[in-house]
């Protein structure tokens, strides 16, 4: 009797810490996803949603990327470019840190790069992935002149950090892109 009474309570301590491991684990997933905030704005999201061409979507990127780095360049050339027709369409510029903006190009360049993979492994063969890797070669080289000067300025850690990282995301699409053939212009 005595040992049931001890495997009992035994079973109840372990189903007790694997509830308390589930919740634990529960919570700071759940905080971690909120503490994740969005690189684009709900605007920006719906564009991206409604361009089903790798080459429109791409672009997309592209200008949400340009967005955040004239906030960074000019933040009041950035506030004062916003007409009311571009905030509707793209949503208001975010207010954030140097540090945040830097990440934030970052991430886009980042997810522009997962569509272009992601369209590589369904249709290898698509031709509007060639496309889609120099519109955002182009890009990244006009964003890297832009950026490449903010190393002697970014001083603070996270900024710095975010400034390396975008900075590198950019020199990795410029070198993917000289390894794949010249597009035809389109007539």
């Amino acid at each position: 009797m005595h040992t049931t009474i001890v495997s009992r309570h035994t079973h109840f301590i372990a189903l007790s810490l694997a509830v308390i491991f589930v919740l634990l684990v529960a919570t700071s997933a759940g905080a971690a996803r909120q503490s994740q905030r969005e690189s684009l704005t709900p605007q920006e999201i719906e564009l991206v949603r409604d361009s089903q061409e790798l080459d429109k979507r791409t672009q997309v990127f592209i200008k949400a990327a340009e967005r955040r780095l004239l906030s960074v360049i000019d933040p009041q050339a950035a506030q004062s470019k916003q007409t009311p027709k571009e905030i509707e369409k793209w949503g208001e510029l975010p207010q954030r840190t140097r540090a945040e903006l830097l990440s934030d190009i970052a991430r886009i360049l980042d997810e522009a790069i997962t569509n272009i993979d992601d369209t590589a492994a369904r249709s290898p063969d698509s031709p509007l992935l060639p496309k889609a890797v120099k519109q955002l070669a182009a890009a990244s080289t006009h964003f890297l002149t832009q950026l490449t000067p903010l190393r002697d300025s970014a001083t603070e850690g996270r900024e710095r950090e975010s400034l390396e990282q975008a900075l590198d995301e950019m020199q990795e699409i410029i070198e993917a892109a000289k390894k794949i053939p010249d597009v035809k212009s389109e007539k």
